[in-house]
This record gives structure tokens, sequence and C-alpha cells, in this order.
């Protein structure tokens, strides 16, 4: 069994544990320390399987209880060394999941063909969820930082990395496929004390509308804010400390239940609040937002601007470097000669499939053209600044498909290396632990061919 470095979900697998068809009587089959697995949580690890697409051959009963046991190995020895998780820390972490679950659960739908949420699904709201879950979240995120306690000062060399290379067969060498890397110039037109002067203006036209009662704060989301996560549910944000712009979550604590906010600014623009619910850090608000808008003459000057930087680029009277420093105001990118960085991964390179997930543009913009090539000018929608701004793309690198070799793919086979070292690592420190904690298995998986010997066996 090859253990995760990133454990396996307990919030998924709690989660998910509702999702099996048959009902199941529940019973205790596993424990480490005080910590025990449910037969359930099995159940529900084998179904949030199936629905990420894992075929019934590839999942394995036996396979996962192990997973479960070093996952509560690792929670057992972060309870004995007292390691301390921020609630901070914890309802970040508590965000991203259920978003990710989200994610998942937006083609589930019950017998009768509705969509699923997560709060239909369980009856109740996010900050009830979220309560439940807490605690599993804190375990698992100690024990993560046991676990990088085992793996952080692990390094591989050159040396090893050509020596993991030459110990893959050669018909065992993974097939990379076409991958490309990206530059851009951007330019993000100027907002002016005066632009941001009508947003305010009209934002605070729109709160008067609400406050007064001449329109219900449903609709006046609906049709004026400019936050489409949100807007077309009344503006609905549910939250946490931490999560959001500190602007938008010191109004958000300042206000009573029902009490509708002033006008006030985060980098995203304006935006007023009613605050309907908080519970600790946890709160849910409806927020209208307006962002203040370039005008068309500073519009005008950025298309100018960029129009010459163009120009100089297909004259070669400049380098694309020094464009980059003269012309882009991109934050993100300016630094880094223009490489957009993939979010997925953190490097900057792409796979097709991983362009066309992101950013479809960009590929249709870039498909036909040769390294170093440029695009024109082009206005589009920047989703990390939430604004429009004029860009200039330029095709880095396109490698070809390829079976794996040092020269092209170092990096990849370094990883690989490296994973491979953490996880020798890892299997060393539980066979270790093993025999410090008080572990049980029930009787109904005593056949199973574990990697590990967890219980003693009987004389």
């Amino acid at each position: 069994m090859k253990y995760s470095i990133i454990l396996s979900l307990f919030f998924i697998l709690a989660f998910t544990k509702s999702f099996a068809q048959p009902k199941i009587i529940d019973k205790v089959v596993a424990q480490v320390g005080d910590n025990i697995v449910l037969f359930s949580e099995i159940e529900g690890q084998k179904q949030s399987m199936k629905q990420n697409g894992i075929p019934d051959a590839d999942i394995n009963d036996c396979a996962i209880l192990e997973q479960m046991l070093y996952n509560f190995l690792l929670v057992n020895q972060a309870e004995l060394d007292s390691i301390q998780i921020s609630d901070e820390q914890v309802d970040a972490e508590m965000e991203n999941k259920l978003r990710m679950i989200e994610s998942q659960m937006k083609n589930v739908k019950d017998e009768k063909g509705n969509p699923i949420t997560i709060e239909s699904f369980y009856g109740k709201t996010k900050l009830q969820i979220k309560e439940e879950f807490r605690t599993i979240i804190k375990k698992r995120m100690q024990g993560q930082e046991v676990e990088r306690g085992i793996t952080s000062a692990i390094d591989v060399s050159p040396l090893d990395v050509e020596n993991f290379f030459k110990s893959i067969p050669k018909d065992s060498l993974p097939y990379i496929n076409s991958q490309l890397s990206f530059q851009q110039i951007a330019i993000f037109p100027a907002i002016t004390k005066n632009d941001k002067d009508i947003a305010y203006k009209q934002l605070s036209d729109i709160r008067k509308q609400v406050v007064s009662g001449k329109t219900s704060f449903c609709s006046a989301a609906a049709f004026y804010s400019e936050d489409p996560g949100s807007a077309k549910i009344c503006g609905r944000i549910e939250g946490t400390r931490g999560q959001m712009a500190r602007p938008f979550e010191a109004t958000a604590y300042s206000l009573k239940v029902g009490e509708i906010s002033e006008v006030f600014e985060t980098e995203f623009g304006y935006h007023f609040m009613q605050l309907i619910e908080r519970k600790g850090d946890d709160y849910v608000v409806n927020h209208i937002l307006i962002a203040p808008k370039f005008s068309l003459d500073n519009l005008d000057a950025s298309s100018k601007r960029i129009e010459k930087c163009y120009s100089e680029l297909k004259e070669n009277k400049i380098t694309w470097e020094d464009a980059v420093k003269i012309y882009s105001n991109d934050a993100n990118t300016k630094e880094n000669k223009g490489f957009i960085t993939n979010p997925i991964t953190g490097e900057i390179k792409w796979s097709v499939e991983q362009v066309n997930q992101v950013d479809p543009m960009m590929f249709q913009l870039t498909d036909g053209l040769e390294i170093n090539q440029i695009t024109a000018p082009l206005l589009y929608y920047d989703f990390n600044e939430r604004k429009e701004a004029i860009r200039i793309v330029r095709v880095a690198e396109r490698t070809k498909p390829h079976v794996g070799n040092l020269t092209d793919d170092y990096n990849l086979f370094r990883m690989m290396a490296l994973e491979q070292k953490k996880q020798k690592a890892i299997e060393t420190w539980t066979k270790s632990k093993i025999s410090t904690a008080y572990i049980r298995i029930d009787d109904s998986f005593k056949d199973c061919q574990f990697q590990n010997q967890w219980v003693p066996k009987a004389p």
C-alpha cells in the first residue's frame, strides 16, 4: 500500500458515508488510541471513490482500512505531541473542503431529478454542518503536521534523480503529453477618483432603495450586483474569519442580525451588506457589489500604450523582457518575465486540458502561433484581479508529446524520486509507531493482507 502525503479527507469520508445506497448496521471495525473507524466510513469512502470514477476492481476494503489506520496513527501521535492548530486555520480549511464538496455535488440529483445541495442533503445550514465537522478537520490537520515533520527534511540530489530514472524499466516510462508555457504583457486601465465616486454614488442610491423598502435586497442584488457568484441568490455569502477581505469581515462582525451596513470599500469595489446570521467566527450575509469602471479616456490611453508596445516588439526595437518591465502593470506576472502561472500545479507549464479548463480563450489565441510569436493586443477579463485589462500573449514553449526523459522532464522525475523517498520514510515511521500504540481490528478484517503488521499475529 502506498501512503498518501496528503491525508485522505476525514471530512469527505464523513460526508459521503450517507451516500451509500443500502442501509447498513454500523459498528466499530478498528481503533487506534482513542480514535475509532466505523464500518459506515469504509462504505462511505468506497462510494466516494465510485463517484470519482474509480473502477470497482480498484476499490479494496482492506486498503481503505489501512489508510484510515495510518491516518489515525498520525492523529494519535499528534495528541501525544500536543500539536496545536488554531481555529483560524481550521476554519480556512473547512471552507476549502466545503467548496470542493459543492463542486463534486454539482451533478448530484435526488430521485426526482432535483439538484442536491449540502444544505438540502443534511437538512441543516452550512453553519451547523461546519460545527459538526470542525473536530474532524482539526484532527486531520494535526495529523498533517506530524506527517510534515516526518518528511520536511527529505530532499534528493541530482544523483538520486538519475538513479531513480535508471531504475524505471524503459517500457514503464511515463508518456508526456504536449505542454505549453505562456507569457503576457498586461495593462490595466487606471481607475480614477472620479470613476470611484461614480461607483460609490450608484451603490449609495441602491442602498437607499433597499433601506426605504422600495426594493428588496434580493431584487437589488439580482439586478445590480456585480458579484456573479452571489447575485442570483440574494447576494448571499457564507464566510468565516480570515476568508474574506478585511473590510468585508470587519463590517460583517460589526452588524446586528438584520442590520444593513453603510457602503464600504474593498479591493474589489464598493459593497453594502445585511447580516443574516452569525455564530462565533462564522457568518452569513447578503451583499451587493459595484466595481468602479475605468473611463473610455483611460481605456483609450491604455490601448495606445499597448499598441506602441506591440509595434516595438514586431519591429524588434525592444526585447520581450524589456517590454514586460516597461509596459506591463500586472503585479502577478511583471516580475517573472510575464510568465503566467498555472493555478492547478503552481508551475509555468500547462497541459492543453488545463489551459482549456482555466482560460479557454488563451488556447484559441495561441493554438496557431509558433514559439515566441505574439498575439495582437486584446481586451480580456482577469479573474485574479476581477477586472478588465488589455494584453499581448506570447507562446514561450510548446513541447511535443514524448516518452519521459531526464533532459526534458528533469523536474518531473525529481518530484517522483522525492515522493518515493518520502514514502519510504513514512513506511519506516509507521512500523516504528505501531508497536507503541493501542490498535484493535475487528475479526471481519482478519484475512486482510496489510502492508504493515497492525496487530500481533495469534500464536
